[in-house]
């Protein structure tokens, strides 16, 4: 019997100055996996079954796990395209905290459409693929976005373009920066997150939020990493949603003081980020925010790197 098993990243969206147009995909510098991972296996009838060190935080119902929306929305797509279609066994191994900021719904998404396509010998293409992850996010987030299952798909950084195709496209990325992330123990939901922030925006924060963007990847194709990280600072949304988040403030002093070239919130938080080019500064950092800003027993701080790979598949064993 076939088994397919896949392996999605963690990812940061916004990256600050990107409000759901910019994502970037997280791999721990020390080699370890930070992200979801999902097995899928011929059966004789559909059934999910959860496991890893979040699982506990679902719904104990897998009828209203997001996994198990992929499935049939991945089985009804593949008959409407003519492909034959058969039940699968799938198992999600949860080990992204949920409502965290690093993407945890978009992870577990993009590992069950991953590994079914691969399963179903990829009867969809890319762009197909990012489509239907967006519209399985949007049912969790209240909207359809692309900021943590584009890169958490494709690896990288990306920037999304409005269109379906390209959904997204690939930015440069500095091979000197460390990305410090911390995730403090509570959730923020990413619906409560967006209900914060202002229907509308004035006339000078739009231009600014254009203006950074613009520099900013300008900045990554010429290579000038110094004008990139002065640009790097939310407009948007930090400064409604850092209530939600306790110490922000602190951690962000410190790691400014610290070495850090920018900080920010990761997606809605409450993981906050704090990007460096110097190794040992970054784990300075890391080191403080674990013991500074983390809240309880379930937080947690990684040194990372943006992984030019997203989403992939891995060697099946008896246990993940």
């Amino acid at each position: 019997m076939k088994k397919t098993r896949a392996y999605a990243p963690a990812s940061i969206g916004n990256v600050s100055l990107g409000f759901d147009v910019l994502g970037a995909a997280l791999q721990p510098a020390d080699g370890s996996l930070l992200g979801d991972e999902v097995v899928v296996e011929d059966a004789a009838q559909f059934q999910l079954a959860v496991e890893g060190e979040f699982s506990t935080k679902l719904p104990p119902d897998p009828a209203t796990n997001i996994v198990t929306h992929c499935y049939y929305y991945f089985v009804e797509e593949l008959a409407k395209a003519g492909h034959k279609t058969r039940p699968v066994a799938m198992t999600l191994y949860k080990n992204l905290p949920i409502g965290s900021g690093l993407g945890s719904s978009a992870s577990s998404i993009v590992a069950a459409f991953y590994g079914l396509n691969e399963h179903f010998d990829r009867p969809f293409d890319e762009d197909t693929l990012l489509l239907m992850m967006g519209e399985l996010e949007g049912q969790i987030s209240g909207s359809i976005h692309y900021d943590n299952v584009a890169p958490c798909y494709l690896g990288g950084m990306t920037l999304m373009t409005g269109q379906d195709s390209p959904v997204t496209v690939s930015l440069p990325l500095v091979e000197n920066w460390y990305w410090v992330v911390c995730y403090s123990g509570i959730s923020v939901s990413t619906s409560a997150a967006r209900n914060i922030l202002p229907a509308s925006v004035e006339m000078k924060t739009a231009l600014t939020f254009g203006r950074q963007l613009g520099v900013f990847v300008h900045a990554l194709h010429a290579g000038n990493t110094k004008l990139a990280a002065t640009v790097m600072q939310d407009v948007i949304a930090e400064p409604y949603r850092k209530s939600l988040l306790p110490r922000f403030d602190d951690a962000r002093d410190f790691s400014m003081a610290n070495g850090a070239l920018a900080f920010g919130i990761s997606g809605s938080g409450p993981t906050v980020f704090a990007v460096c080019d110097d190794q040992s500064q970054a784990q300075n950092i890391a080191d403080w925010l674990s013991e500074n800003y983390i809240q309880n027993e379930d937080g947690f701080s990684h040194v990372c790197r943006i992984p030019t790979q997203g989403a992939c598949q891995q060697q099946v064993n008896d246990k993940v």
